[in-house]
């Protein structure tokens, strides 16, 4: 709207002053009507300029209204001018409008500001309601209430809209009792207000934000006692029983609402997913498809999540079709969560190629796109793809380093777990306790203790120890690293214990050859009222295999079904099955076997072909060893077992045979290594070793090892040498094997007392196992080896296994 110079539109048209005025705010209600915020602010300047240059002076109600037009534009600055220089005409609308700006643009300082100077005498009831709905939107319970105090002190009458945002500010309080609900319930009941429906939906709402059991039968009596509902009404309740859990009273409400309120299908869908009710939220799905109820991003992602969780995926795929003929109504943020789950579904099935393809075609992507195909990655062990993708995230978060470390751990590489842990650390980028449970779990596979206190401290540092993940890595990790008194300690020092805990605490003792500790501590379990699962009872009898426990073995693989009603599988019989093997009681391992419900698979097969080679049995193991080929071939553990069995027996040739038909099968034996940590190095070595730098020195050791032991009593087992040669290469041979230069290597490196701890990726031979008892002894060292099944604490000349393994 064209305005003219001020002087000629005030002597030729508008003679008044009051003519003026109502010129000016017939133009400012133009100005709101005819350009939404913010466009509105240049016109408004204009206006303005033109209402300063008139001579005139504007009444409160003009002012008000410039007020509030700036309130609503970015210029705030301009609105705490005009009220600062409205103090004679200072009102609570200006106030109000000026208070409830700064709120929404996030200073709520200035609006608190805006509060405290404005005298009592001008505020209104609409002027406190602005203020508490401010504390209340910022979740400043405490503040919103003390404001609610103060207006009830300055003799003002709350109304509709100060209880609801009251209400809605008490939501916030961290400590909320009932108590504290019932007295607001009171206050509003008192106001006669009770049957508001705003009101109504805040107090629901309040008494589901309450812990207490009793508050859900308050809400109930709320929603029970309304004469009118709205959808709000409908969202808050069926929304609160399922936040909190309580899908059944969730369920009821829903059956009885008679609208189609998406949102509230949604929350239902949803809450069964959450809760693992697969079936019934597909069913629900089917029934809002019927029903035309209008599906949108959120009903696919939980739709696509059960899918997920239930393994659905060809149900999954014809989701995904549906939200394809949907696909021009979704935005690309709209769309965003459906593709994320799509590629977390399409890598889980794996099939991730078409999940890369989804995530190349997306138009937009937010970090957990970004994380969604690296656990793609890592998920189907293509940790390479994984570390690739992991270079070129343009936005990494604690997910990202969490998902990568965890990647490296479980495929074989800790070391690059570690070193990218490092590099994470060096940039100042802070990792979650997740992430510290990933690397830690690195440190115990490689047996690096020094590297895992370091990790122990840091937790400490950052508060962590508390969290149950941090505390179950720290836990397994000094068990890992030999140290089974400090990961009991952590035990003993966490503040929540669950099953996973006491699992790896057990599992843990029985690996170090505790195993009466293993069974006490699964009694005290019971006693506590935890409930064993299924990984409790294989502990427990891996525990009792490596002891010899064969009788309390067989008590609680029967006491697994008969009080838990959990049913053996088949690595529970191949425990049993393994612990009586050991004990000579092979007739018992093969009518186990014959009792089974289900048919022997190559796990059950190579238990009993270990327990034929301690009976000495070469048929049981031929026909064992005969199965295993059959399931699998490629395994070199049964070619190298079978050929053991028939040397040791004194079979030569048909061992010959066994290892000949291992290379036309091109199956290759995994070579020995033992490894030692020395000064934060790793050190390892293979048999008969000649690429370490240090190695001459640790062999003339080792001859001066061999002289001293010997005279301690030490004769080499020569019969274990599995080869036709001389007497003296058969001694030599077993005196290079790798276990014995990594303890060499330590004697050499380590201070004097200091425990030898060494790690071996295949299991100890008899006659090293004998060797190292006696130099426990001879050096006054206490020597841990940990091999591919178990510990054996070397002390004095004694093992911890008891001989027994």
């Amino acid at each position: 709207m064209a305005l003219p110079p001020a002087q000629t539109f005030a002597s030729s048209l508008l003679q008044s002053a009051s003519h003026l005025a109502n010129f000016y705010s017939t133009t400012l209600h133009h100005i709101a009507s005819s350009f939404p915020p913010p466009r509105h602010l240049l016109p408004l300047r204009c206006l303005h300029a033109h209402l300063l240059t008139s001579g005139l002076r504007p009444r409160a109600h003009l002012i008000n209204h410039l007020i509030h037009l700036y309130s609503l534009s970015t210029d705030l600055t301009s609105s705490l001018y005009l009220f600062s220089q409205s103090s004679p005409h200072r009102d609570s609308v200006a106030a109000t409008s000026l208070l409830s700006a700064y709120a929404s643009s996030g200073r709520l300082d200035l609006a608190t500001q805006i509060f405290d100077m404005t005298p009592v005498y001008i505020r209104d009831t609409v002027f406190y309601n602005s203020m508490i709905s401010a504390y209340a939107r910022a979740e400043m319970g405490e503040k919103g209430i003390a404001v609610f105090r103060r207006m009830l002190c300055d003799g003002f009458q709350p109304d509709d809209y100060t209880y609801t945002s009251v209400l809605s500010a008490a939501h916030s309080i961290l400590n909320l009792y009932l108590g504290h609900c019932q007295i607001l319930h009171s206050a509003v009941l008192k106001c006669g207000i009770g049957r508001v429906v705003s009101v109504s939906n805040a107090l629901i709402s309040l008494y589901l934000r309450c812990d207490c059991g009793a508050s859900a039968q308050h809400a109930r009596e709320v929603f029970d006692s309304m004469p009118e509902r709205d959808e709000l009404t409908w969202t808050t309740i069926i929304v609160g029983y399922v936040r909190k859990g309580w899908l059944y009273d969730a369920r009821s409400a829903f059956d009885a609402m008679n609208g189609k309120f998406y949102v509230v299908w949604n929350a239902m869908i949803s809450g069964y997913v959450q809760s693992g009710f697969i079936a019934d939220a597909l069913a629900l799905f089917r029934e809002m498809v019927s029903k035309g109820i209008p599906l949108d991003e959120f009903t696919y992602t939980s739709v696509l999540s059960a899918c997920v969780n239930g393994g659905l995926f060809g149900l999954g795929k014809s989701v995904h079709a549906h939200v394809l003929r949907a696909g021009p109504d979704f935005s690309p943020y709209s769309a965003l969560p459906v593709n994320n789950i799509l590629i977390t579904m399409y890598s889980k099935s794996g099939k991730v190629e078409l999940a890369r393809k989804l995530f190349d075609e997306m138009l937009l992507k937010d970090p957990v796109s970004w994380n969604a195909m690296l656990s793609g990655y890592v998920d189907v062990k293509l940790i390479d793809h994984a570390l690739a993708l992991f270079d070129s995230m343009p936005c990494m978060n604690q997910m990202s380093w969490m998902v990568m470390t965890s990647g490296f751990v479980n495929n074989g590489r800790a070391e690059d777990a570690l070193a990218l842990f490092n590099m994470v650390r060096g940039k100042g980028f802070e990792p979650c306790s997740f992430t510290y449970a990933g690397v830690m779990a690195g440190c115990g596979d490689l047996g690096s203790l020094t590297p895992g206190m370091q990790l122990h401290a840091q937790v400490i540092r950052y508060g962590y120890e508390s969290s149950n993940s941090a505390g179950n890595a720290l836990l397994t990790m000094y068990a890992k690293c030999g140290v089974v008194e400090d990961a009991h300690q952590v035990f003993l020092t966490m503040p929540y214990l669950d099953s996973v805990s006491w699992n790896a605490m057990i599992s843990a003792f029985g690996q170090h050859g505790y195993g009466l500790d293993a069974i006490n501590l699964f009694n005290e379990m019971v006693l506590q009222g935890i409930y064993p699962d299924r990984i409790t009872f294989l502990t427990i009898l891996s525990a009792c295999t490596h002891c010899g426990l064969v009788d309390e073995g067989f008590h609680y693989f029967n006491y697994m079904e008969r009080h838990y009603g959990i049913t053996p599988g088949e690595d529970h019989y191949a425990r049993l099955i393994n612990l009586l093997g050991r004990a000579g009681r092979i007739s018992e391992a093969q009518n186990l076997i014959q009792s089974m419900p289900f048919e022997p698979t190559s796990v059950i097969w190579e238990a009993l072909l270990a327990g034929a080679r301690f009976t000495g049995d070469v048929d049981l193991a031929l026909h064992a060893a005969d199965r295993l080929f059959k399931a699998t071939p490629h395994l070199d553990g049964t070619y190298i077992l079978l050929s053991n069995i028939y040397s040791s027996e004194g079979r030569y040739v048909e061992a010959a045979n066994v290892r000949k038909l291992m290379r036309d099968r091109g199956v290759k034996k995994e070579p020995g290594c033992s490894w030692i940590e020395v000064s934060n190095n790793v050190h390892s070595f293979l048999v008969d070793d000649t690429g370490h730098p240090e190695i001459d020195m640790v062999y003339r050791l080792l001859e001066l090892i061999n002289a001293k032991i010997r005279k301690l009593g030490y004769k080499p087992n020569t019969k274990l040498v599995l080869h036709a040669m001389e007497e003296g290469d058969k001694e030599y041979l077993l005196s290079r094997h790798s276990e014995r230069l990594a303890i060499g290597f330590g004697l050499l490196k380590l201070p004097l007392g200091a425990p030898i701890r060494v790690l071996k990726n295949l299991r100890i031979c008899g006659d090293c196992h004998a060797a190292i008892m006696v130099m426990s002894r001879a050096f006054g060292r206490e020597i841990i080896v940990r091999d591919v099944k178990r510990f054996h604490h070397f002390k004095d000349g004694d093992c911890s296994c008891g001989n027994y393994w």
